[in-house]
């Protein structure tokens, strides 16, 4: 074993490769697929790796490193494993805020200072069985991670004969092997640890525990040369591990007072329900269906049943590209009157019960009467929103201390920004109730999803109907662009009439293996 860890010149990392991972994310790869992370993305143990200002989800992942010795270029899978030299720890860090904005390539959510810490020590690979290698990992001292090699999909040696066919693996390149099932959120002050054995093989070396603490960053993203951070439902899911982790669905009662790590403040709480007691059921399915559907399908759905008033008018999102998915929790504001606000306006008032009171997964939507010219929130109610796991806030008024509720993360679709302090034109008056929000009425319970395109309301009892209606549409559209694409005039084409509707089911019926409709 030594301790000598050179700064590698690629370092290529897997997506998914344990089953348990796999499983987790309802999904399984028929071949590996691959990511490259920067060289100065590399950390040793003992060090630290900062979670950027405006950001939530930073998720660890245990993972076992391979150290190429060897020059490889189309290897036969027999001999891949002659072409490591050393076996290693490594946590590949993730930022899910930035996730969606490389869609796969993970150049940003992956690649930052740090997120990737290897060692401390170094396995020899002569001595070790690569099928009965074992990696497990810490927070805090709580086991989150625990498994071999014997459930990879693809086993380690194949990763090795794979990329070789692709180009050449050169000393000291280095190949993350994927994690497996127990990766999560972590926050400042966390610690990790990762550590890569081989039990049962003499002398059972150790890659010893490779040891990181989180930092909280100050800077904040410049929108003027890049995206920033975004998150929604899907992405949570994803970062905690499941939608349940993630304070998305209601956790059984028998476990509500099970001791759980990551609950104390600046993490996402399990909540004790996912909704209030007379609200509708937002089913993590129906919530995956939602977040995939766009506003604009899902509205021409609600119209074509009648519903035109589903609109939120004049909202838009501080947040580009983000999209919100929830259940409806209400607050009212009343116009302002001196004398009202002197009761009401004051002390623990309805505005700051209903921040307080936000569950996880829910919308808060503020009902002020489309007067933009004050603000409805600012930074201290937002970070208490996301805190407590809000899926965004809706308001037909105006937000206070925008670039800083925007640096905080939380998805708030408002009229614009606005400096004033909340006695100007309003006063929080009730919450849980029926409102009027942007010209749309929404109960406490609506489902509310907001995109690019604005922000709709749906009644509960239609939203299974409504966002598989939207999905299907999509596909149809998507079918139909091909067709324009390939330079068919839209006469006919869109909307389908009976003979492009008779192709387009015959081009996407399912089909059997010999090709018959299914």
């Amino acid at each position: 074993m030594t301790d000598t860890i050179a700064r590698p010149g690629k370092i290529i990392a897997i997506h998914l490769s344990y089953a348990s991972r796999a499983d987790q994310r309802g999904r399984r790869p028929t071949a590996p697929s691959y990511f490259f992370k920067p060289s100065s993305s590399v950390g040793v143990s003992g060090g630290t790796v900062e979670r950027p200002a405006g950001t939530e989800l930073l998720a660890f992942e245990g993972e076992i490193a391979l150290v190429i010795g060897t020059p490889a270029r189309r290897v036969a899978l027999a001999d891949a494993w002659t072409h490591v030299a050393w076996v290693t720890a490594s946590n590949d860090l993730g930022l899910y805020d930035l996730r969606a904005n490389d869609k796969g390539s993970n150049v940003r959510s992956k690649g930052g200072d740090g997120y990737t810490p290897l060692g401390p020590h170094l396995i020899d690979a002569r001595t070790v069985d690569p099928t009965a290698l074992r990696v497990r990992a810490w927070v805090n001292g709580e086991l989150r991670q625990d498994d071999t090699t014997a459930g990879l999909i693809f086993p380690l040696a194949q990763l090795v004969a794979d990329l070789s066919q692709h180009f050449t693996l050169e000393p000291g390149d280095v190949i993350l092997t994927g994690t497996p099932a127990g990766s999560s959120v972590i926050v400042p002050g966390d610690v990790v640890e990762i550590e890569v054995d081989a039990p049962d093989a003499p002398g059972a070396p150790t890659s010893g525990r490779l040891v990181t603490t989180v930092t909280q960053g100050h800077v904040a993203f410049d929108e003027t040369v890049g995206s920033l951070p975004a998150v929604d439902d899907l992405q949570r899911t994803e970062a905690w591990g499941s939608a349940e982790a993630a304070g998305l669905v209601a956790v059984p009662s028998s476990r509500r007072d099970a001791p759980r790590s990551g609950t104390e403040e600046g993490r996402n709480p399990v909540p004790e329900r996912a909704k209030r007691d007379d609200g509708p059921t937002l089913s993590p399915a129906l919530r995956t269906k939602l977040l995939e559907a766009p506003t604009a399908g899902l509205s021409a759905q609600l119209r074509k049943r009648g519903h035109h008033s589903c609109f939120i008018d004049g909202v838009t999102a501080n947040i580009p590209g983000s999209k919100i998915v929830g259940t409806a929790k209400t607050l009212r504001f009343v116009p302002f009157r001196e004398d009202l606000f002197a009761s009401h306006g004051g002390g623990y008032n309805a505005q700051k019960r209903a921040f307080d009171a936000v569950e996880e997964g829910e919308v808060i939507v503020i009902e002020a009467r489309g007067d933009a010219s004050t603000g409805t929130l600012g930074d201290i109610l937002a970070l208490r929103a996301r805190t407590r796991g809000a899926a965004g806030v809706v308001t037909d008024g105006g937000v206070r201390d925008f670039d800083q509720v925007t640096e905080i993360g939380l998805p708030v679709f408002s009229q614009g920004a606005h400096p004033s302090v909340l006695g100007r034109r309003h006063v929080p008056w009730e919450i849980d109730v029926t409102i009027a929000c942007g010209g749309a009425t929404v109960q406490p319970g609506d489902i509310v999803v907001g995109d690019g395109d604005g922000v709709i309301v749906i009644p509960p009892a239609l939203a299974e109907e409504i966002a598989d209606a939207a999905i299907a549409q999509e596909h149809e559209d998507a079918w139909i662009a091909t067709q324009v694409e390939a330079g068919h005039p839209v006469d006919g084409l869109f909307p389908l009439n009976a003979e492009w509707r008779a192709r387009y089911e015959a081009e996407t019926a399912p089909q059997t293996e010999t090709g018959t409709i299914a």
